[in-house]
């Protein structure tokens, strides 16, 4: 059998004509795909509105700057997560916070979430962990009680539903990523949901510099055609319209990759389920597009050799994640080992094995079959 990844981009050829179409096309950039892709996002993620962006880690950079967040302020989150998710609370000067996981889900234990709410909380990240989703009902209500910013890590969870509902009908902001082993890719790219307007426009104006070229926005007497103002410090976190065509045509495949995930879950939950191994569980609120199958052993101290013997089997298997106040770099911030038991717990055992929409069912067989001998 030949190497499968534990996850990759499909392309189709009419994903490539979408590309070759803006490439002979008059516009690159800052043109007329982007608000095209940014409808098209409304309508899968259920918003009102969408900014198109860089990457998912610009998606979370904005959507913290948005939130005003200040040096001191603290945001709470689950540290079984990308970096970035992070990353995006220390580069506005503010604390990350842990909260512990549930760790049948692997989603971010509420509770425990509130246990660590201070009067210098300023938001809450919920991370959808592998497109399986938080309860944002019951965060919602807990970020009311408080008087919270909610952001959705909606990076793994293009798709995913909670309690029947798209995660783009929740207040707040929802984070996208497009990177090619998410649901659907730009290659790189990202986008930023929304209901709020005045949030919609904050995000555009600091996707681009600050800068506005809209007479409606400026502080002084427009000067003619050539005229704009910085109104704000913003970064280029502009998405191309390259990325954007191939974005518009992969959204009308969002619906076959769902349930070609959703699939291929399911053949896996029933090939394990007398294995002496655990595999993340759906809450009942939750109807995940999945982007990530975990297993996690028994004992930690046998998962690097279950993993080197997926590796030489033809499995691209890997691990998600380290929690991130784990990494050397956090470490130096101060975090120390045993903040969130029940997270270091599964990554300890944890291993991830492929899936994506393009597996064929004799690649789906064999990882059956070959996890099956590993673990019988």
């Amino acid at each position: 059998m030949e190497y499968i990844p534990y996850g990759t981009q499909y392309i189709d050829d009419e994903d490539i004509a979408a590309v070759v179409s803006v490439l002979k096309s008059g516009y690159l950039t800052t043109g007329p795909k982007i608000e095209e892709f940014e409808k098209a996002l409304c309508e899968a993620t259920g918003s009102r509105y969408a900014v198109a962006v860089s990457s998912g880690t610009a998606a979370l950079h904005l959507s913290m700057m948005t939130m005003g967040l200040e040096e001191g302020d603290e945001v709470i989150l689950s540290p079984l997560t990308f970096a970035a998710s992070a990353n995006c609370i220390l580069y506005c000067g503010g604390t990350p916070v842990f909260a512990d996981i549930d760790p049948n889900t692997l989603l971010m234990n509420i509770e425990d979430a509130e246990k660590k709410i201070t009067k210098r909380t300023k938001a809450i990240i919920a991370v959808h962990y592998g497109g399986e989703c938080c309860d944002m009902e019951a965060l919602s209500a807990l970020a009311e009680k408080y008087g919270l910013s909610l952001i959705q890590d909606a990076a793994h969870a293009l798709g995913s539903k909670v309690y029947g509902k798209p995660l783009g009908r929740f207040n707040g902001l929802q984070a996208w990523s497009f990177h090619p082993v998410k649901t659907i890719t730009t290659g790189e790219g990202g986008a930023i949901t929304t209901n709020d307007e005045n949030l919609y426009k904050a995000l555009r104006l600091l996707r681009s510099h600050g800068i506005t070229r809209d007479p409606g926005q400026y502080e002084r007497e427009d000067e003619g055609g050539w005229y704009y103002e910085q109104l704000d410090l913003g970064y280029n976190y502009r998405i191309t319209d390259i990325q954007c065509a191939l974005g518009i045509s992969q959204l009308k495949k969002l619906e076959w990759f769902s349930k070609r995930r959703s699939e291929i879950v399911k053949r896996y939950d029933e090939a394990f389920v007398n294995l002496p191994i655990e595999c993340q569980r759906s809450p009942g609120w939750s109807e995940p597009v999945r982007h990530l199958y975990t297993i996690r052993v028994r004992n930690a101290d046998d998962r690097r050799l279950y993993y080197d013997m997926l590796k030489t089997k033809g499995l691209g298997v890997n691990v998600h994640y380290q929690p991130v106040y784990l990494l050397p770099y956090y470490r130096r911030l101060g975090y120390k080992s045993g903040l969130c038991p029940n997270a270091e717990d599964a990554y300890s055992r944890m291993i991830t094995i492929p899936l994506y929409p393009a597996m064929t069912d004799d690649q789906v067989e064999y990882v059956i079959q070959t996890i099956k001998e590993l673990f019988s």
